[in-house]
């Protein structure tokens, strides 16, 4: 594994994601002197808060799995998971909406799962779910260690024994025809293959690797945090000043500055210089090329985007779950829609959130807080104008469709209603318009992702969803470990 070459004392990281925070937990672990640089005005990155009127939302993901890889960053200095969060596991961790009127309760104990898939899609796909589990939990088992926790510098690093293994179990098929194995009932193959598109992939064009995305959700289970998942991010920040990291607010950083191979320090909007042995960028690596390097990055494909409502609302409704998947009629055309042809989904597949009902602090008495959120084209493959009125026609066409599909009365409900748009999260310095970084592609996982330590500057490294492993809060999460393994040498 490559390594910051040189002194590692004072590390300045730029940004306070979660994987700034991850990297600074483990620095700090690791004894160095760590400063975080954060433009706004509290931690958290893509995980941020939006508070309206009495409403809390999460300005970024919603799903949380794996907390064990908070408990992980937060062991690094000598703390407890339990003494900074209150998880909560859902149960179930989804509901989900079908086009013919049933609902398939995503329940993470296996034996009860399989009593509710028997119950409605029968006994054999009760079977197959089964075998899916068991073909998922091995495919995290050999991936986790050899493939995503670690840092992979050349395609040669892949060749180990459980490559074989993997490659023998199919894992490099595509993912639908992977799950087809396993499951007939379009149901089921509908909610064990749609988080390819946290991959930026159709089920049918990703790998049958990404299986693990369902495992993960499906099977480890998914938690909900008190406060939202924002409280991880403070709770990570809270822990690390703790612990003598030392954090900076509403500080901008405009330039890495740098001398021959090395980077010297970072210059912040206000033209001071902070020097540093080692600095970590956390922005989407584009934007960190672009404009605080000042090199260019090698062109990728990315993700697609979402448009997102935030809502807050005097309508409840009893019959749902914490987190809600509806289903349209259409799939594979949907994922064309939005992937290929750059296209609104013109029979929405939606994320239904609905936070409040574990957590009644996150909106007022007797109201309910809601985040809906639709895949939509990233700024790449469709530019359109959403700073016109496409946004507002666009949210008032998925208000309708939940309607339509048994909400009722629930654009009467609104009090808060935000969107936030592909536009919105370019400003935010996302690249392509997407919160979820460059595509899961063959040609952008594994040893040819980004690397999490720049290949000319020694000591210039990288983290979130950008680089290695890859999307999601686990994997960020991981992230940061893989980065500050970069500076302190430690097995990864």
């Amino acid at each position: 594994m490559r390594t910051v070459r040189g002194r590692t004392d004072r590390v300045v990281v730029v940004g306070a994601g979660l994987g700034g925070l991850a990297c600074a937990l483990h620095l700090a672990g690791s004894g160095r002197q760590v400063t975080v640089l954060e433009r706004e005005p509290v931690p958290g990155g893509r995980a941020g808060r939006l508070s309206v009127d009495g409403y809390e939302f999460d300005t970024g993901p919603t799903v949380l799995t794996m907390p064990e890889l908070i408990a992980e960053a937060l062991h690094a200095v000598g703390e407890e998971l339990d003494d900074w969060l209150e998880l909560t596991p859902l149960d179930p961790a989804y509901r989900a909406y079908y086009p013919d009127g049933s609902t398939l309760d995503v329940i993470t104990d296996t034996t009860r799962m399989a009593a509710e898939i028997a119950k409605v899609c029968g006994p054999r796909e009760a079977d197959g779910y089964l075998r899916f589990v068991d073909y998922a939990r091995e495919l995290w088992r050999l991936e986790r260690a050899d493939f995503i926790e670690r840092n992979l510098d050349a395609p040669t690093d892949l060749l180990t024994g459980n490559l074989l293994k993997l490659l023998a179990g199919g894992a490099f098929r595509r993912l639908q025809t992977k799950i087809n194995q396993f499951f007939r009932d379009p149901r089921t193959q509908r909610v064990f293959s749609f988080q390819a598109m946290y991959a930026g992939l159709a089920p049918h064009d990703a790998l049958a690797i990404y299986a693990v995305i369902a495992y993960l959700d499906s099977v480890a289970g998914v938690h909900f945090p008190r406060g939202g998942i924002h409280a991880v991010s403070r709770a990570m920040a809270g822990a690390a000043e703790k612990h003598g990291v030392q954090f900076r607010y509403d500080t901008t950083v405009t330039q890495v500055e740098t001398a021959a191979d090395r980077a010297t320090g970072v210059r912040t909007a206000s033209g001071e210089f902070v020097p540093a042995d080692v600095v970590v960028l956390n922005p989407d690596l584009p934007v960190a090329h672009r404009e605080l390097l000042q090199t260019r990055h090698r062109r990728l494909t990315y993700s697609p985007s979402c448009v997102v409502l935030h809502i807050g609302s005097a309508q409840g409704y009893e019959k749902i779950a914490h987190h809600n998947i509806h289903f349209g009629r259409a799939w594979r055309g949907t994922f064309d829609e939005v992937i290929r042809r750059g296209e609104l989904m013109s029979d929405p597949s939606l994320l239904v959130t609905n936070p409040s009902r574990t957590d009644p602090s996150v909106a007022p008495a007797d109201r309910h807080a809601y985040y809906v959120l639709a895949p939509v084209p990233n700024l790449d493959r469709a530019p359109f104008d959403w700073r016109g009125g496409l946004a507002a026609r666009y949210a008032d066409r998925l208000v309708r469709t939940l309607e339509e599909r048994g909400y009722v009365g629930f654009g009467d409900g609104i009090e808060v209603l935000r969107t936030i748009t592909p536009a919105e999260w370019a400003e935010q310095g996302m690249a392509a318009g997407t919160p979820f970084a460059s595509a899961h592609s063959l040609l952008q996982t594994g040893p040819f992702r980004p690397p999490t330590l720049h290949r000319g500057l020694a000591n210039v490294v990288f983290v979130g969803s950008g680089t290695q492993p890859g999307v999601g809060v686990p994997m960020v999460l991981i992230s940061g470990k893989l980065a500050a393994a970069r500076v302190t040498g430690a097995p990864s």
